[in-house]
């Protein structure tokens, strides 16, 4: 056992579930693969990492929603806002096509601050806005953390790398992330 794995058990399974759930908040994927890690070392339970996982992001996302909703309260916000016609489009779609849409934006790196904070702007439903998180929440989670979780289950990577595998895992997602957010683009450009 190094150094690392001895210092993370001296913390309670509450103080790491909530480390976790406020590291969510800030950077998502970094939460997830912490987990995902934290799990194949055996500092959290399988059980509890997931859950954790999943409160995490989904009241970060329920909590954006919120932060739309009380941004409409500056009427200069909502004036501006409102007369922009690209706003206008947005809030459209997001309201024709809510589950659809809000999904989708789970999986585009760069605009789920944006679309879950008009969601709650624009007063889409609560009810299809949680639908949609929690489906793509649980596919992108599932995804990810039983990619970590299976390499750090690997005993030449468990001696190896251990810890080391979070920075190569957030790394490896930034440039995937990177990449499918280029392709994206180029379809974008290219239907446009």
């Amino acid at each position: 056992m190094n150094e690392t794995t001895a210092t993370l058990l001296t913390y309670s399974p509450l103080t790491l579930f909530f480390a976790v759930i406020l590291l969510s908040y800030l950077l998502e994927d970094l939460a997830i693969i912490s987990a995902a890690v934290a799990a194949s070392q055996d500092v959290m339970s399988l059980p509890l990492a997931l859950l954790t996982i999943f409160i995490g992001i989904a009241t970060g996302d329920l909590g954006l929603y919120g932060l739309g909703l009380w941004a409409r309260k500056w009427r200069a916000l909502r004036g501006f806002l409102l007369t922009k016609q690209s706003v206008r489009f947005l809030r459209r779609k997001l309201r024709t096509h809510a589950f659809g849409n809000i999904f989708l934006i789970r999986f585009i790196p760069g605009l789920r601050f944006v679309g879950f904070c008009l969601s709650g702007f624009f007063r889409v439903g609560l009810r299809p806005f949680l639908m949609a998180v929690i489906a793509a929440t649980a596919i992108w989670t599932a995804l990810v953390f039983t990619a970590v979780y299976q390499l750090g289950e690997i005993d030449w990577i468990n001696r190896n790398v251990s810890w080391g595998l979070i920075p190569l895992a957030l790394i490896a997602l930034f440039v995937v992330n990177r990449v499918a957010g280029r392709k994206l683009k180029e379809k974008t450009v290219c239907t446009d």
